[in-house]
């Protein structure tokens, strides 16, 4: 059988790096309402569909203050604890590592803040030890936009491949008469933009849909 996509549920994992109010202050490269909505989207997308997801935070507990995960996020992972770290570059923290090692997977999916900062170290070095990076660019966020599009040239320089959160989520799951496939239409209802137009009309032709 042919490997019709490079990721899957099976052989990917997502990596969501320092989603954190504090961090998220100064991102000025994507409208903050805009990067809640991809960041949960995407989140969302991996817990309907199974996919492991690891979380991390940067001096969440460690600093002077709380740095939580955005609500958003913690209330969709509330049984799971973030792993909190001092250095920028995740990929120097055992337990981040570990982690990934744990999932058997090879194929990371990465989002992250600042995209120049956590975001490229952690990928770089993870591609550097013979991992596949998918970096999910609208999840990110950097403090300007050249910051974060030359971060995203720099990753890609260095064989990541750059993604959107929608095409993660269709690329996890293509086939539109799978089982699975009608529950990521509250996802795209909630935060598909203009395509949840589409989810409408699909909807209102099932069984049962309503105009």
């Amino acid at each position: 059988m042919h490997t019709i996509n490079e990721l899957t549920t099976d052989n990917s994992v997502l990596c969501l790096i320092d989603h954190q109010p504090w961090v998220a202050f100064p991102v000025t490269s994507i409208a903050p309402e805009l990067l809640t909505n991809n960041v949960i989207a995407l989140a969302k997308a991996a817990k309907t569909l199974s996919v492991p997801t690891i979380l991390t935070t940067i001096n969440g507990e460690g600093g002077p203050l709380r740095d939580p995960l955005l609500a958003g996020l913690s209330g969709i992972f509330p049984d799971q604890k973030p792993i909190d770290r001092t250095n920028t570059n995740a990929w120097s923290d055992p337990a981040f590592v570990s982690a990934v090692e744990e999932t058997g997977r090879k194929k990371l999916v990465m989002a992250g803040l600042w995209t120049e900062v956590c975001l490229a170290q952690t990928s770089i070095s993870a591609l550097a030890d013979g991992y596949e990076v998918y970096f999910v660019a609208d999840a990110s966020g950097g403090l300007s936009f050249e910051a974060h599009q030359r971060a995203c040239e720099r990753m890609v320089q260095h064989g990541a491949v750059p993604m959107s959160w929608f095409a993660v989520m269709a690329e996890w799951c293509p086939d539109n008469s799978a089982p699975e496939y009608q529950h990521l239409y509250p996802i795209t209802l909630a935060h598909g933009g203009g395509v949840q137009w589409a989810v409408e009309y699909i909807m209102a032709n099932l069984p049962g849909g309503s105009s």
